[in-house]
């Protein structure tokens, strides 16, 4: 028992890396994304018009930003940001790693988070209808669609039981492999060497402008150093911030949120002057503003009235409901909403 557990901290005698350094790197690329969800969040709460986009299509975003790292690091170090950053490096086949390693690293590690993300999402849309009992109607391929969505907690737990095995087996040293996309990539984790940090030097110093290539070869050389300098940079500020980075991922946590509430809760201001004198958006139908009883979406008296959290307007339950589930954000601010932001108004006479 003893040699078998020996490798958890006398790492320095293996070439291959602990369990200890192998959670790190994982723990560091999740909590880049939360911080930079926040970034994008209240960017989009400031300038909806301008950064509101990405908010919408932050995962499209971050899958674009993530390619582009992973690529460079891939390229350059034979590793991922997170693996180059604590010292670890890929290999396949006892050597270094070749152009088809490289390439089915690049897809695990970049589209298969993405593709998580988006079932993960459609699942929280799809709970979210099921607690609020609205039924839509649907087509078959849609309720086709819907059962696959329903099996994804028990693939997805499937998957979490393989990758739990899979580490316990490589804690006690019976694989190589600590995870299975390492696995389905035909790859292994080991230790930087003096020798390859002197190799990624030398490499660095010979990257010199192409003076015979043509224009188009220029171009993408000069995106390729782009790419390099912004992937250099990320790495220099993360090797500064990571305790930051830390502290954002432990400050937006759900189960901090009372917390956060307690600390940053203030009295609820007033509505703005202007509603109260806006003039009409059409002519012919009552003031949402001036007319209290009425949804700003259909124009009639509101039945089962809901009230948005990020704005504070008060629409009918199922005109909001639909309008958020298809553009996520308020229809007469423009910010940024999710469907957990409406909450509905219960009066004494109901």
């Amino acid at each position: 028992m003893a040699e078998a557990g020996a490798h958890l901290t006398s790492g320095a005698a293996r070439e291959g890396p602990s369990i200890f350094e192998i959670l790190a790197q994982e723990s560091l690329m999740e909590a880049v994304k939360p911080a930079l969800r926040h970034a994008v969040k209240v960017l989009a709460e400031s300038r909806p018009s301008c950064f509101g986009v990405l908010w919408r299509r932050f995962d499209e975003f971050y899958l674009l930003l993530d390619v582009l790292l992973q690529q460079h690091f891939l390229t350059h170090c034979s590793a991922s940001f997170s693996e180059n950053f604590y010292g670890l490096k890929r290999v396949s086949g006892g050597r270094g790693l070749h152009r088809n390693a490289r390439r089915r690293s690049l897809l695990l590690l970049c589209l298969v988070p993405y593709l998580r993300a988006k079932l993960e999402a459609t699942f929280a849309r799809q709970r979210e209808e099921e607690d609020f009992s609205i039924r839509l109607a649907q087509s078959r391929s849609q309720r086709l669609y819907r059962a696959a969505v329903a099996a994804y907690p028990y693939v997805s737990s499937a998957w979490r039981a393989w990758i739990f095995c899979q580490e316990l087996l490589f804690v006690f040293g019976a694989v190589r492999t600590h995870s299975p996309l390492l696995w389905l990539a035909r790859v292994r984790l080991a230790r930087l060497t003096r020798r390859d940090i002197a190799d990624m030097e030398l490499n660095a110093s010979k990257r010199v402008f192409p003076a015979g290539d043509s224009a188009l070869q220029r171009m993408w050389h000069l995106m390729s150093e782009a790419a390099r300098g912004a992937a250099v940079a990320l790495s220099t500020s993360l090797s500064l911030g990571v305790f930051f980075l830390q502290f954002l991922e432990w400050w937006y946590t759900s189960d901090n949120q009372a917390a956060v509430k307690n600390l940053t809760s203030l009295p609820i201001p007033p509505p703005p002057l202007h509603l109260h004198t806006a003039e009409p958006a059409e002519e012919g139908w009552p003031d949402a503003a001036a007319d209290r009883t009425r949804c700003p979406l259909c124009r009639r008296l509101r039945v089962n009235a809901t009230v948005l959290s990020t704005s504070g307007f008060v629409f009918c339950y199922r005109c909001i409901y639909t309008y958020v589930k298809a553009n996520r954000h308020c229809p007469l601010t423009g910010y940024p909403t999710e469907l957990q932001h409406l909450i509905k108004i219960y009066s004494p006479d109901t």
